[in-house]
């Protein structure tokens, strides 16, 4: 190794345009020459199924798409500044809020989380006209879309049929549309990125840009890791002129759908009122002595049951069984779906001593002869009153207590806003999303896995994170969620944001449940830690005056910014989990930063050979307390030294002791 502290802004990432870059030129090195693309050599390494860039190809179009693309390879420049004071829990908790713009957001995340996140969920704008924030400072005007599109020149509007009554609302139809696709297209290709390979991205959307972001996400995640469309009723519209229109859509796609098959995934749900249903026969069982009482009871209990909303599928489970209480209903076909030698017995009536109807057909019972003395020895058998009957077995509830959940459904959506309005005792924020919704569709995604990572970049009220704790409470599992959300005003006379109500909702609803928990649950993880996106805190050069004072500009760092502001930067800058644990101790006069013994960051100033020396040594002790076998980094402060030979002995030192991996920032 080298003496160098290399700087840590020159580090690239996955996605952005420079790894791109490397990622061909390891590829294809004949195709880059002197840090460019030769477009023609790496059409000939392709072969001759790639088309001529002046070919027509099928999918998604629209004025200001290439722009959008380049977005999303852009490296970050901000960073995020930790607030503990919002934050719930903060040393402890695994879960992130961060408000700012999310485009840079997951930007910033791209280093640290690029295939470590197993769903998305988001609930974009809708685009509906009032809706619609997130320009990127890249919106097009009505003017700018048309001169794009090739609608207008210098001298006025192009577009055929102008004299026709809708042909302006044709326009900013245009124009609104794809200024939305230039706002969701890069937050969709930095996303692709954060999935795991055996990640599930879930959208919401309405009729408005439904289409559009359908097709969209064809050409982002690939048509063929499409899994479904799914319908959520949500109300009727009694008013409405032609349609009662009360629908919305969540357009479900894989990350890598070939490998979901590969691993035999099948995504199953808890049957509606399985668990409650299961409980009580267990407790009616108990508590009568004689089986016709139970079942009289059990019945009149799952008439109830029926009221609540249990579906058929659960109801038709009407019997205790005679030895177990278990519920069971006597659907089991016992016929053979063809004629075997194996099936060709007879099965005797246990009252008429009869030998009992066969199947229709003839072709015989299922199992063999063994197989069905046992099953009647154990009760598994249903006789009819007599031999005419054709018998089944039993099928208990407890082995068929999931389901496929079906593509569509309906959820009231006003019981959302009243549990709202409840939670944070005001009605601020309207239209939120069903938490219970949100939950299930998570749970069933995630294949019930209780330690997935949950990303959100469109918060809102923060319903996602909410539906993660209440997983997190029904089974103990260790979820976490990302949320990310813009400081959007919630309305135009309020100095409240949308990332207030969701750090808020937060906090009340960790609190609500965290209260629910009986004393022996496990504990669960109600608490998030605060971040606010900012620009870097290490001032870029830009020639103003105060820059030119030398002696002045010594020190690299924003007013007002702090060696933990520096920290959080320092750990998305080298792709590390902002809930990594972290230690600190004080040498010096400054922290000297812990993270897993992974990464040692210093930003001590005025550091002269003798204090080198003695942060040097105290670095070293405190890795040797615990040595591991992965590399450690250490980051200094790039004018954090009183001069060069102070700089060259803390590097001297620290590669005497064995680190290799030296930045600065």
């Amino acid at each position: 190794m080298t003496l160098d502290f290399e700087p840590v802004n020159d580090l690239t990432g996955p996605g952005e345009a420079k790894s791109n870059l490397d990622v061909l030129a390891r590829l294809f090195p004949d195709a880059v020459v002197d840090g460019t693309v030769d477009v023609d050599v790496l059409r000939d390494l392709l072969g001759d199924d790639t088309p001529p860039s002046s070919a027509e190809a099928f999918g998604l179009r629209w004025p200001g798409m290439a722009e959008a693309r380049r977005l999303s390879t852009l490296p970050a420049t901000g960073t995020l500044l930790p607030k503990p004071d919002e934050s719930v829990d903060w040393d402890t908790t695994r879960n992130l809020v961060i408000e700012g713009d999310n485009l840079e957001v997951l930007r910033l995340l791209r280093r640290g989380y690029t295939n470590k996140v197993d769903v998305i969920y988001i609930d974009p704008p809708y685009n509906t006209g009032n809706d619609f924030v997130y320009d990127d400072k890249r919106t097009t005007s009505r003017a700018e879309h048309e001169t794009a599109a090739g609608q207008r020149d210098d001298r006025g509007v192009l577009q055929i049929g102008e004299g026709s009554d809708r042909a302006q609302d044709r326009r900013a139809g245009a124009s609104r549309h794809a200024a939305w696709l230039s706002m969701i297209y890069p937050r969709l290709l930095v996303a692709h990125h954060l999935l795991r390979e055996t990640g599930v991205i879930v959208v919401a959307i309405d009729d408005t840009e439904h289409a559009r972001l359908k097709l969209l996400m064809d050409r982002v995640f690939g048509a063929e890791n499409f899994i479904a469309n799914i319908i959520w009723q949500g109300g009727r519209k009694n008013d409405s002129r032609y349609i009662s229109v009360g629908h919305d859509y969540m357009l479900i796609y894989a990350k890598n759908e070939g490998i979901l098959r590969q691993a035999e995934t099948r995504w199953r749900e808890k049957k509606p009122g399985v668990d409650e249903i299961l409980a009580r026969a267990s407790q009616i069982w108990l508590s009568h002595e004689d089986t016709a009482a139970a079942n009289e009871a059990y019945k009149k209990f799952l008439k109830g049951m029926a009221k609540k909303g249990a579906t058929a599928g659960v109801l038709r489970f009407a019997n205790l069984d005679e030895s177990t209480g278990r519920p069971y209903n006597a659907d089991r076909d016992l016929s053979a779906p063809n004629l075997r030698a194996s099936g060709n017995y007879d099965i005797y009536h246990p009252v008429t001593k009869k030998a009992v109807t066969r199947p229709q057909g003839g072709s015989g019972w299922r199992m063999t002869e063994e197989s069905a003395r046992q099953m009647m020895e154990e009760g598994l058998i249903v006789f009819g009153e007599d031999e005419t009957k054709v018998p089944r077995g039993k099928i208990f509830l407890d082995e068929m207590s999931d389901q496929v959940a079906e593509s569509v459904f309906s959820q009231e959506r006003t019981s959302a806003g009243k549990a709202l309005v409840k939670l944070l005792d005001e009605d601020i924020f309207p239209f939120p999303k069903d938490t219970n919704i949100v939950a299930r569709w998570l749970n069933i995604v995630t294949g019930s896995n209780p330690d997935a990572l949950v990303l959100d970049f469109f918060a809102g009220s923060g319903t996602t994170g909410h539906a993660v704790m209440n997983l997190n409470a029904a089974d103990d599992g260790n979820r976490r969620y990302i949320l990310a959300q813009l400081d959007e005003p919630v309305s135009t006379d309020s100095s409240r944001t949308i990332a207030d109500i969701t750090r808020d909702r937060l906090r009340r609803a960790g609190k609500q449940i965290a209260s629910n928990q009986t004393p022996d649950a496990a504990d669960i993880d109600t608490g998030f830690r605060s971040y606010r996106l900012a620009s870097s805190n290490v001032r870029a050069w830009d020639g103003t005056p105060d820059q030119l004072d030398l002696l002045g500009a010594v020190d690299n760092l924003v007013v007002g910014r702090t060696t933990d502001d520096l920290l959080v930067e320092t750990i998305l800058r080298l792709g590390v989990d902002l809930t990594t644990p972290l230690e600190t101790r004080e040498i010096a006069g400054s922290t000297l930063y812990n993270l897993a013994g992974t990464l040692f960051a210093y930003f001590g100033t005025d550091i002269t050979v003798e204090r080198a020396s003695e942060v040097a040594k105290g670095l070293v002790a405190w890795r040797d307390e615990d040595p591991g076998d992965a590399d450690t980094t250490v980051v200094v402060r790039d004018t954090g030294f009183i001069d060069s030979a102070a700089k060259l002995n803390f590097a001297a030192a620290l590669a005497q002791a064995g680190f290799t991996t030296l930045r600065s920032i």
